[in-house]
């Protein structure tokens, strides 16, 4: 048998390598950033691009994808070419991913503190990105595949399958979840709107946790686990099962995230009917992974890569039993919009997540450099902080969440809310916020160890960027299945068949879900009072969006008596009709405020936003001091109302004709209300003497525009009074 000698591509794992650790020390950075802002919510007081709305985003985009991402290029291109017997397909491809992936990055950390964004969760950055990811994970994908198809190997390993799933998932994930109508070079609108942009997202936001931090972390368990112990994986006919029920059933687990919201029912229960079922292959890849390490428990306890591979696929086996458990309404309707999520979210991020890139970079580094590893002393320590650090990050959020749960929900003999003030929920987790900030900080000095461990190690090492291998040609085989063949070892060798399974599975899910609630329209019903919004009311949710708002309040008020109570009539599926995007919300740190339209004077709100604890005594909002200063842009007003009407909102051409005059009565008239206050006319008045030709009247302001939104929300219908 001819046996052929090639180079393993290691360049371009030592550069997605680096990346990750970079970008990894960036986003923990951005994350320590906003937990201290809890704490200090004026930490950043009057600058705009560092204000929590806008940071918040790029650090969840910073971790899942910048440092997360990386890591899985790194893992699959080092594991690919070891699995395939076969360089990468093109080191042209290889290095356009590189680069497109960084550049992308770099936009993201530009653009996101500049205030654009869809707003929608893990796919917050605008359209031209979009494409350019679109792009980027397709020259990943045809440089994977064509490396499949130039292979050696004849049979493919299990860690092939997770890749080649996740590639196919995550196109689909985000170019439908991704469909959008520019208005300009950085804004866009969905083209969902409501409950059907809800769904879509959530579909995409579960799945892109799926099949991002999931599936090819699956893949990379699989090739580095059995490579660090030196031991065969535990069962081949258990990676089998867990393979394709997982993939299958994870997609139609979605709408768990939207459990009594105005989601249509059948939808909501067909999420938990899939998300509890989603518990089997879930821990039968966690037990396949654990048990991989039978008869080698000496070695971990000595061995640094395998202790953090341990702990992260303990923690996705923790994560991967408390998701199917918030699945359950009960659970539910207790966890949802609280610290509970978080605690959640970050087990899964830190442990399974970090720690397996921990893990596989003390594994990497030693075999690209050719050296031994600088100090296993330092690894052990950097296990043992970043450890403390995951418990001491996640533990108080889960006593947050409880005691946001049970506050809320609280009731006094006479039927009122014994906790009627939000702030008083934010006053009593705080001592838990605190933990939180200490935890980061012991997480992201461990990640400063790994960095100097690595820097060391490189520096001691040799540059092999080019590595010799051989292995014999791949034979000619049957196309059909051999006598004693089984089905799955047949496909194992029919990459393509393979690929269009995987993809069957995954999209079956989907369609399932999602196709009734955007074709049939009886599945929304409509309000016969709820309007369009004003063309400032329109300027003025865009500016709700580009500061953040909806990563500290929902938009959602759930048939529960203590949320009605407190923020009055349940929120209906018909009131989002025109809501491109949606602002549901997945966490509460301030109140909901779907019914805030009316509740407060235009002047309170005024007041809020330049310093919030002159209006709410305690809050830990930070102050939006730019939006009174900064002059309202209505240059696009048309243009936006226009896209909205391809999308089916019923502005008349009249109502775009005379958009700018109904901007300027509705604003002529917020600033006459502001003048009820002596101290605002008094101010006002002086700052209009003493601005000359540059001053800018308060009815041409970005926070008149925001005003007009929030006094329109929840109104449409006649509401409840409610407490809070």
């Amino acid at each position: 048998m001819e046996v052929q000698q090639f180079h393993y591509d290691n360049k371009i794992v030592k550069n997605f390598l680096y990346a990750t650790m970079l970008w990894g020390v960036v986003g923990m950075l951005v994350g320590l950033l906003l937990a201290f802002m809890f704490l200090f919510p004026n930490l950043t007081d009057g600058i705009s691009w560092l204000s929590f709305g806008r940071l918040r985003p790029l650090h969840t985009n910073a971790v899942i994808f910048a440092f997360v991402g990386n890591a899985i290029f790194a893992g699959v291109y080092y594991s690919s070419q070891r699995l395939l017997k076969a360089r990468m397909f093109s080191d042209a491809l290889s290095k356009i991913n590189f680069w497109g992936w960084q550049l992308i990055i770099v936009g993201a950390a530009i653009t996101l503190p500049l205030g654009y964004t869809t707003s929608k969760e893990y796919a917050e950055l605008e359209w031209p990105f979009d494409i350019a990811i679109a792009v980027v994970w397709v020259v990943f994908g045809w440089n994977l595949i064509g490396t499949i198809l130039k292979r050696r190997q004849r049979h493919l390993y299990v860690a092939i399958w997770f890749y080649i799933a996740t590639f196919v998932t995550v196109a689909v994930l985000h170019i439908f979840n991704s469909l959008e109508v520019p208005v300009s070079a950085f804004k866009s609108y969905s083209v969902y709107a409501g409950v059907q942009d809800a769904l879509v997202q959530w579909w995409y936001g579960h799945n892109a946790v799926a099949f991002f931090l999931t599936t090819p972390f699956l893949g990379l368990m699989y090739y580095f686990v059995p490579k660090a112990a030196n031991r065969p994986v535990y069962s081949y006919r258990l990676s089998i099962i867990h393979f394709w029920s997982l993939i299958f059933i994870y997609i139609w687990a979605g709408p768990h995230h939207l459990l009594y919201t105005a989601l249509p029912e059948w939808a909501q229960n067909l999420g938990v009917a899939f998300s509890v079922m989603l518990l089997m292959p879930s821990w039968g890849g966690m037990i396949n992974g654990l048990l991989t390490l039978r008869g080698a428990w000496d070695k971990v306890r000595t061995d640094p890569v395998l202790k953090f591979m341990v702990v992260a696929i303990t923690g996705y086996g923790m994560a991967t039993f408390e998701g199917p458990m918030l699945s359950l309404k009960n659970v539910n309707a207790i966890g949802h919009f609280t610290d509970w999520i978080i605690a959640h979210v970050h087990v899964g991020a830190l442990a399974w997540n970090g720690f397996l890139t921990f893990g596989m970079i003390y594994y990497l580094v030693p075999r690209l450099f050719k050296t031994k590893l600088y100090s296993v002393g330092l690894a052990n320590l950097h296990f043992w902080i970043g450890t403390l650090g995951i418990i001491m990050y996640a533990l108080p959020l889960y006593v947050a969440g409880f005691t946001q749960a049970s506050m809320w929900k609280q009731f006094n003999p006479d039927g009122t809310l014994t906790y009627g003030n939000f702030l008083e929920t934010v006053t009593e987790i705080m001592p838990m916020y605190w933990m939180r900030a200490i935890g980061g900080t012991l997480f992201l000095t461990g990640m400063i160890i790994l960095i100097y461990n690595v820097i060391v190690t490189a520096l001691n090492g040799s540059k092999v960027e080019d590595e010799l291998a051989e292995a014999p040609a791949l034979p000619n085989v049957s196309k059909h299945r051999t006598a004693g063949e089984g089905w799955h070892t047949w496909l194992e060798r029919k990459p393509i068949k393979l690929t269009i399974g995987a993809t069957i599975a995954i999209l079956i899910g989907g369609i399932v879900q999602i196709v009734p609630t955007i074709m049939v329209e009886s599945n929304i019903p409509t309000i016969s009072s709820v309007q369009p919004y004003t063309p400032l009311e329109l300027e003025g949710r865009d500016i709700y969006i580009r500061e953040g708002c909806v990563g500290c309040h929902s938009q959602m008020i759930r048939p529960f008596r203590s949320e009605v109570e407190r923020y009055g009539e349940y929120s209906k599926a018909g009131e989002y009709v025109y809501d491109h995007p949606f602002l549901w919300g997945s966490k509460r740190t301030g109140p909901d405020l779907h019914r805030i339209g009316g509740k407060y004077s235009d002047n309170w709100h005024l007041n809020h936003m330049y310093d919030p604890q002159s209006t709410s005594s305690g809050s830990i909002m930070p102050a939006y001091q730019w939006l009174i200063r900064n002059e309202l842009d209505k240059s696009n007003t048309e243009t936006k109302m226009e896209a909205m009407v391809t999308l089916g909102v019923p502005y008349t051409d009249e109502d775009i004709a005379n958009a700018q005059q109904a901007m300027l009565e509705q604003g002529t008239q917020i600033e006459k209300n502001l003048y009820t206050d002596p101290d605002f006319a008094e101010t006002y008045e002086a700052d209009k003497a003493a601005g000359g030709e540059d001053f800018v009247e308060m009815r041409n302001r970005e926070i008149v525009a925001l005003i007009a939104y929030l006094q329109r929300l929840g109104t449409d219908i006649k509401v409840e009074t409610a407490q809070n």
